[in-house]
């Protein structure tokens, strides 16, 4: 059973930053668009902000992954937005993904919002295959076609 636990940079800002980092090298086969520091501003800021959407994914004591939710605004309407989905290799293809998943319909729903957004590299076929079996379709591209925004329902 996975456990959910705000993040606390003061103990995981290594692993956070680590998890990240391999995040941008799945997704655009380098890392040099990671930022440390600017990136532990970032997610401080976004902590305080929603604390129950910026976690720890553990099973038993070892963390093995990472989610990253808020709600924003977007065209005048307030939606979920899913910053991180993220597992380390070895936990991958293993039905957890689905798991996380469901935890952030159901931070959606404790929110009442109707739809949820990401962001995805269109070389990450893998994840955006994840994506669609879970009924998200594109929006179409942004930041000049680096990435596809996507959207999800979130049923009641």
């Amino acid at each position: 059973m996975l456990r959910y636990k705000t993040i606390d940079l003061k103990k995981d800002e290594r692993i956070v930053t680590s998890f990240r980092k391999d995040s941008f090298a799945i997704s655009f086969n380098e890392t040099s668009g990671f930022e440390k520091a600017g990136y532990v501003q970032w997610l401080a800021g976004k902590i305080k902000e929603f604390p129950d959407g910026f976690v720890m994914v553990d099973e038993g004591s070892d963390p093995i992954g990472q989610l990253e939710l808020s709600i924003r605004e977007y065209e005048g309407r307030h939606i979920g937005y899913v910053h991180l989905y993220y597992l380390k290799s070895e936990y991958r293809r293993r039905g957890l993904g689905n798991e996380i998943h469901q935890y952030a319909l159901q931070s959606f729903r404790d929110h009442d919002v109707p739809e949820y957004h990401l962001r995805v590299s269109p070389n990450n076929v893998q994840a955006k295959r994840f994506y669609e079996k879970n009924g998200m379709i594109e929006i179409g591209p942004e930041i000049g076609d680096k990435v596809v925004r996507m959207k999800g329902e979130v049923e009641r």
